[in-house]
């Protein structure tokens, strides 16, 4: 249930990994980096979510594994400690990844995809993917990363200091910081600056909503489906993420879809298919879906990079369902990262890697294609 106590061993190991956990990713540049960050720089918040059930034990309430902790231990995630009957969370304003990146990275390409954003995650993580593309920090306990003290207060003023319109919480499991990310929305908000997640959802119903409520745009990977791959894959289950994404749309909240697409696993037009009609008839046509390049990563350095020709045919499996924009993810130049209209096909907004994307059918006041005066969903401006 739980992974082992952090010791002195883990301690030892961390000193060789530490360097690299605050090194995963492609940002642009990274924000100024509070005199106080340090491997073993954790906090103690009491969080919220659990509840005693006996013997000065607690359970957890953020997600479906219910982990029970007994005084001195943690659950799976690694980052919630049971002290003396009160579940602790280590992570409360400690992010071990601090970056300027550019919005469309999240990815978002219907929430101002042309501006940057501060992105940021912190250490753990309540699945163990056999892919995972930040498995230095996101399987790593808070002991073992290089963490800043950024408190909801200055993460916010450091968004004002580079003048970012957003901050999103990513890399790692948002879950695992529901606190953090939570007080984050308040103070942002405040200040007139929107806040988004980019989260695997594998959530309890409760905590997951609150999320929703708080935040402004939600991406979620939706890594299979089918239970069998998402047990023996990802070490979760299929059916609380499919609950979370109806969550997310109901909240009314902007929201996009990313599925990971690795040669072997989920690559079948069939599967594809099959979860395109499905986010089609629960979440709706005009729900955005990338279909993201995968590259050999943590347990599974074998399996070769997704081909091109994969991405184009899952894509194209996509559309047939009825997906209105469906675009090909980690492939810089290719066409199937920019936005056209479903009705006329006028491109509407062109994406060259992160780094050019420019509007042209498209009027970011009215969120209207010039070329039909189709509505486009998402938040352009």
């Amino acid at each position: 249930m739980g992974r082992k106590t952090f010791d002195r061993r883990d301690f030892c190991a961390a000193l060789g990994r530490c360097a690299a956990a605050c090194a995963t990713g492609s940002a642009l540049a990274l924000l100024d980096r509070p005199a106080s960050a340090a491997v073993g720089n954790v906090s103690n918040v009491v969080g919220k979510y659990w509840h005693t059930v006996a013997s000065g034990e607690t359970k957890c309430d953020i997600c479906p594994r219910s982990c029970t902790i007994k005084p001195g231990e943690r659950g799976f995630c690694g980052v919630r400690e049971n002290q003396g009957g009160r579940y602790i969370s280590k992570v409360y304003g400690k992010p071990c990844v601090v970056y300027v990146d550019p919005m469309a990275k999240g990815p978002f390409f219907h929430f101002l995809p042309n501006t940057k954003t501060v992105a940021l995650g912190t250490a753990g993580c309540n699945l163990d993917c056999g892919f995972c593309q930040s498995y230095t920090f996101a399987q790593a306990r808070p002991e073992q990363t290089d963490n800043k003290d950024l408190p909801p207060e200055s993460l916010v003023a450091q968004a004002k200091q580079y003048g970012l319109p957003t901050i999103t919480f990513t890399y790692a499991e948002p879950l695992q910081c529901i606190e953090y990310l939570i007080d984050t929305c308040k103070v942002a908000h405040a200040q007139g600056i929107r806040v988004l997640m980019h989260t695997a959802a594998f959530a309890n119903p409760e905590p997951f909503a609150d999320l929703c409520h708080a935040v402004d745009g939600i991406n979620i990977d939706l890594k299979g489906f089918t239970e069998e791959f998402y047990t023996q894959v990802t070490g979760g289950h299929l059916a609380p993420v499919l609950n979370a994404l109806e969550t997310a749309r109901a909240s009314g909240k902007h929201l996009e879809v990313t599925w990971l697409t690795i040669p072997g696993y989920n690559d079948s037009t069939s599967m594809v298919s099959t979860a395109c009609k499905w986010i089609v008839s629960k979440l709706g046509a005009d729900t955005p879906i990338h279909f993201s390049r995968f590259f050999p990563k943590y347990k599974m350095q074998q399996v070769p990079p997704t081909p091109i020709t994969t991405l184009e045919e899952v894509r194209g499996a996509a559309y047939k369902a009825g997906i209105r924009y469906a675009y090909v993810g980690n492939v810089p130049g290719h066409g199937g990262e920019s936005t056209y209209c479903p009705k006329c096909n006028a491109m509407l907004v062109q994406h060259v890697g992160y780094q050019s994307i420019t509007y042209q059918y498209l009027n970011r006041k009215s969120g209207k294609c010039t070329a039909c005066g189709l509505k486009i969903p998402g938040v352009w401006r």
